[in-house]
């Protein structure tokens, strides 16, 4: 047997997946927590400024100008066809830094440890969907 071939979906996951816009929608909700993130630090961009510093991220405003920049354009990229590509590796590259600053689970103990390395790997997942988003809209399989 091939090792590419699938099992054929039932005929009610068939027609769900075969709903028109469902893949830009899939795409939507992946974006959506930056989407928030990004349009939050806008409107409060003092706040923003603060939360890079309260991670000891210099120049703060910078960082978070560069953060806002990032999470709503890569978003608006992610969600095009013609683009989805280079916004999904804004994101993906954002997530990867912001987590690995933001949630060291290896400079934690006990509980503390558990509840961090379970933040890092969700936030590893998204950068998983992501790539598989990319791979789908740009015709590759995912394998």
């Amino acid at each position: 047997m091939d090792a590419s071939a699938t099992t054929p979906a039932p005929r009610l996951i068939e027609g769900l997946l075969g709903l028109p816009g469902l893949g830009r929608l899939a795409r939507l909700l992946l974006a959506s927590p930056f989407l928030g993130s990004g349009f939050g630090k806008l409107l409060d961009f003092p706040g923003a400024t603060a939360e890079a510093a309260g991670l000891g991220l210099r120049p703060a405003m910078l960082v978070a100008a560069c953060v806002i920049l990032v999470q709503l354009g890569g978003s608006a990229l992610f969600l095009t066809r013609r683009w989805c590509w280079l916004g999904a590796g804004l994101l993906a590259g954002f997530t990867i830094v912001a987590t690995l600053i933001a949630h060291p689970f290896w400079q934690f103990a006990g509980l503390d440890r558990v509840r961090q390395t379970a933040t890092f790997l969700e936030h590893m997942a998204i950068v998983g969907g992501f790539v598989a988003a990319a791979l789908l809209v740009h015709g590759r399989p995912v394998r």
